[in-house]
């Protein structure tokens, strides 16, 4: 199949309607039908601010960043795009064509 990869990053402790963003693009996506999404917990990063955030024992969760990735057709990312504009959210967003498919795959029963 040949689509659209796209992934999105946002701050692990950034809400939206009382949940976590990450966990709200996963349920929205899924709501929206695309066919599945996986959000990854970052060690460390820095974004546009310059500011370097890092998993360290001591210190308390909520500022690094978080990767939501789909791989979705060309309808349903203009959709989800869409549909965080529509939502008044802000976030740093990549977007490159794809192609994705199974290798032996089993018919399942």
């Amino acid at each position: 199949m040949k689509g659209t990869y796209l992934t999105f990053f946002v701050q692990e402790d950034r809400t939206h309607h009382g949940i976590l963003v990450y966990e709200w693009l996963l349920k929205e996506a899924r709501r929206l039908g695309l066919k599945g999404g996986t959000a990854f917990k970052a060690i460390a990063g820095f974004g546009r601010h310059g500011l370097i955030h890092a998993d360290h024992f001591i210190e308390l969760a909520g500022d690094l960043p978080v990767e939501v990735t789909f791989m979705a057709t060309e309808e349903e990312a203009v959709r989800l795009i869409a549909f965080i504009e529509q939502e008044g959210q802000s976030m740093f967003y990549i977007r490159v064509p794809a192609e994705c498919g199974f290798i032996n795959q089993q018919v399942r029963s």
